[in-house]
C-alpha cells in the first residue's frame, strides 16, 4: 500500500476531518479524498466513516495501526540519520488514572530527558485500555489483559492493590454491630467502566447498589472520599502517602482488591519504543511483585 495514502488515513483520524488532514499534510482536501479513495479501492473496503468527527471503520483501524507503526519507524530512521527535529515523534500511551498518579510518575521524569519524543497520554481504565491498541490509537498500554493484542507483545508489570476506605465520619454513620451497612453507604466510582466498588459489594452479598457519585479524577476521587462524599477503593500507594493518617480510614470486613497490570506495546524493533518500554518496566518494578 502507498505510504502517502496511509499518512492521509492517519491524519484524518488525528484531526477528525478531511479538511483538518489537508491542513496537517499541507495538501488540498480534494487530494486527501483522492488518497483515501485509492486506499479504500486497494483494501476493497470502506476505511473511514464520513462523519463529524471522521473515524476509522474496523478495517480502517487495522490499517491505522499499520500507518502509525510505519510513521514511528520513519521517525526512528530520521533520528538515526541525524536530522534533528525531523526525528521527533509523538508516543501515544494508554494508562489508567490511578497508575498515572502513583507508580507511573517516574516514567514522566525519564521522558523529560528525551529530546526526540513527545508524550500523548490517553487516560483509560486498565480493563479497557487494550481497545486503544486494537484501534491503533496508541503504541503502548497499561492493561489488565495478559494475552497480547494481535501484532503486540505483553509483559507483566506487577500488582496494584486497592483498599476500601472512607472518611472517619462516613464510616461512623454507616457502621453497625455487624460491620458496614453497605447497601446504604454512599459510594464513589471513577467512571461507568469502574467496576471495582461493585465487585466488593457483590462479595458482600449486596444486590441493590447505594447512591453513587462519579468522580473522573484520581486526586478528585481521593478528596471526595476525604470529604465524606462516599467510600471507594483507594490505591495502596496513595494511602501510604499519609492518607490513612490524614482523613481516610480502612473499612472493616472487606478485603483488599489486587489488580495485575501488564504492559502491551507494538511488536516493533524501535529504539524509541524500547526506551519507553524500559522506563515503564523500571517504574512497574515498584508495584507488588507476586
Amino acid at each position: 500500500m502507498n505510504f502517502e495514502h496511509l499518512k492521509a488515513l492517519s491524519a484524518i483520524v488525528a484531526t477528525g476531518s478531511f479538511d483538518g488532514a489537508a491542513t496537517l499534510l499541507g495538501i488540498t482536501p480534494s487530494a486527501v479524498s483522492q488518497r483515501i479513495k485509492a486506499l479504500e479501492t486497494s483494501a476493497g473496503q470502506i476505511l473511514v466513516r464520513r462523519s463529524l468527527p471522521s473515524s476509522p471503520t474496523e478495517a480502517g483501524a487495522i490499517l491505522l495501526r499499520t500507518a502509525r507503526q510505519i510513521q514511528a519507524l520513519e521517525a526512528d530512521a530520521l533520528q538515526s540519520l541525524g536530522q534533528g527535529p525531523a526525528g521527533r515523534a509523538t508516543a501515544s500511551i494508554a494508562v489508567n488514572a490511578d497508575s498515572l498518579a502513583t507508580w507511573f510518575i517516574p516514567v514522566l521524569h525519564e521522558a523529560a530527558t528525551w529530546t526526540d519524543t513527545e508524550l500523548d497520554l490517553h487516560i483509560e481504565d486498565q480493563d479497557h485500555s487494550s481497545r486503544l491498541l486494537r484501534q491503533g490509537d496508541v503504541l503502548g498500554a497499561v492493561t489488565t489483559e495478559p494475552k497480547p493484542v494481535g501484532g503486540c507483545r505483553a509483559e507483566p508489570l506487577g500488582v496494584m492493590r486497592y483498599i476500601p476506605a472512607a472518611s472517619p465520619g462516613l464510616r461512623e454513620c454507616y457502621e453497625t454491630t455487624d460491620g458496614i451497612n453497605w447497601p446504604e453507604m454512599p459510594m464513589l466510582q471513577f467512571s461507568t467502566n469502574d467496576d471495582m466498588q461493585h465487585h466488593l459489594l457483590r462479595s458482600q452479598g449486596v444486590e441493590r447498589f447505594p447512591p453513587t457519585h462519579t468522580i473522573p479524577s484520581s486526586e478528585g476521587f481521593l478528596e471526595a472520599a476525604r470529604a465524606g462524599l462516599g467510600w471507594g477503593m483507594i490505591p495502596e500507594q496513595q494511602l501510604q502517602q499519609g492518607r490513612l493518617r490524614d482523613g481516610l480510614v480502612a473499612l472493616p470486613g472487606a478485603a483488599a482488591h489486587d489488580v495485575a497490570l501488564y504492559w502491551q506495546c507494538w511488536s516493533l524493533t524501535s529504539p524509541r519504543l524500547e526506551r519507553i518500554t524500559a522506563a515503564v518496566r523500571t517504574a512497574g518494578s515498584k508495584l507488588r511483585q507476586n
